[in-house]
């Protein structure tokens, strides 16, 4: 087995890995799941802008 067999057999292992990437991913039990997140820009939040992601001693500055 020389380095070529070696850069073949990675690249058909690293093939199957993104088709199976892209197969869980595109799962359908991965709908629901990313239907919620697409919701996420819509809802309303309780904090004004700038201040979300803050610890409650920082956001005073």
């Amino acid at each position: 087995m020389d380095i070529n067999d070696l850069r073949s057999l990675f690249t058909v292992l690293s093939f199957l890995a993104f088709v199976g990437i892209v197969w869980w991913a595109y799962s359908s039990r991965r709908k629901q799941s990313y239907e919620a997140a697409a919701r996420i820009p819509l809802e309303e939040d309780d904090q004004p802008a700038g201040v979300a992601g803050r610890g409650a001693d920082q956001a005073k500055y």
